[in-house]
C-alpha cells in the first residue's frame, strides 16, 4: 500500500520542478498565443473559403485552434516530456538505477509525466484558451456536463500520449540514439494528432486513417466532445483502447528491455 503512494509525490515533484521555470513558461505562454493568432486568421480565410470543412462552422475552428494552443505543451503533442529524460537515462545508463527502484518503470514515468502536464496545463495553456475565447467567437459549451465529460476526455487524451512517447523513448535500448526517434515523434505527432489540421478535414481515405489512429484521442477526440461533435461514451471508448492496447504494448516492451540490460550486465 506505501509503494502507491510514491506515484503521487513523484506526480507532485514534477510538478514543482516544472513550475520553477517561470521564464520559459511565459515565453510559452507568448508563443502559443502568437500561433494562435496566425492559424486563427489561416482557418478563417480557409472556412471562409470552404465553408462547413470537417463539419465545423467558424467559431467551432476557432475553438479548435485554441485547444489546441492550450493542450500543445500538456499533451507533448510535439514530444519535449517526460521521454526525452527517460531517453537520455537509457543513453548514459543511468536507467539501471530507475530499474532498480523498488516501483514500477512505466507507473514512475506516467507519475512523473502526469506532474509535468498539469502544470503545462495551468501555467501555459489556461491564458492562451482564455484570450482566444474572449476576444474571437467561440463554440464553447454552457452546459457543466460536458466540460465534465472534456475532462475525462483530456485524462484519456494524456494517458494515450504517455503512452505513445514511452514506447518510443524505450526503443532507445536498441537504437542508443535518440535524436531520430524524437524527430518522428516530432512529424508523426504534428501530423496525425489535427494540431496542424482537424482530421475531420482531411480528404477521402487518408481522412479515416488519421481519425483512426491513436493520435486521434489527444486532441481531435478531446475537441470533439467539448463541441459536442461526437457521443462522450463512444470517445470514451476509442480513447480507453488505446490507451490499454498502448500501455500493454509499453510494458512487452519494458520487459524486453529489462531482459536486455541484465544479459549486458548495464
Amino acid at each position: 500500500m506505501g509503494a502507491w503512494r510514491v506515484y503521487p509525490a513523484v506526480a507532485a515533484g514534477a510538478f514543482r520542478r516544472y513550475a520553477t521555470y517561470r521564464v520559459a513558461t511565459a515565453a510559452g505562454v507568448f508563443t502559443n498565443t502568437v500561433f494562435g493568432l496566425i492559424l486563427v486568421y489561416t482557418y478563417l480565410a480557409l472556412w471562409e473559403a470552404r465553408p462547413g470543412l470537417g463539419g465545423y462552422d467558424q467559431a467551432q475552428a476557432v475553438t479548435y485552434v485554441w485547444l489546441g494552443q492550450a493542450l500543445f505543451a500538456m499533451l507533448a503533442v510535439q514530444g519535449g516530456g517526460c521521454e526525452i529524460e527517460l531517453m537520455e537515462r537509457i543513453r548514459t545508463g543511468d536507467i539501471a538505477v530507475d530499474l532498480y527502484r523498488p516501483v514500477d518503470l512505466q507507473l514512475w514515468w506516467l507519475a512523473n509525466d502526469v506532474g509535468r502536464a498539469v502544470f503545462q496545463l495551468l501555467g501555459r495553456g489556461v491564458i492562451p484558451f482564455v484570450f482566444g475565447a474572449l476576444v474571437f467567437p467561440s463554440a464553447l459549451p454552457a452546459r457543466p456536463a460536458v466540460w465534465a465529460a472534456f475532462l475525462l476526455a483530456l485524462l484519456l487524451a494524456l494517458v494515450v500520449s504517455f503512452a505513445i512517447r514511452f514506447l518510443f523513448a524505450l526503443s532507445a535500448f536498441w537504437l542508443l540514439d535518440g535524436q531520430g526517434v524524437a524527430q518522428a515523434l516530432m512529424v508523426t505527432g504534428l501530423f496525425c494528432s489535427g494540431m496542424t489540421l482537424p482530421l475531420n478535414a482531411f480528404p477521402g481515405s487518408l481522412g479515416e486513417v488519421v481519425q483512426a489512429l491513436p493520435w486521434a484521442a489527444q486532441l481531435q477526440v478531446p475537441a470533439d466532445v467539448l463541441m459536442g461533435e461526437t457521443a462522450p461514451l463512444a470517445a470514451f471508448a476509442f480513447q480507453a483502447v488505446w490507451a490499454v492496447a498502448l500501455l500493454a504494448a509499453g510494458r512487452l516492451l519494458q520487459s524486453a528491455a529489462t531482459r536486455r540490460v541484465v544479459v549486458q550486465g548495464g
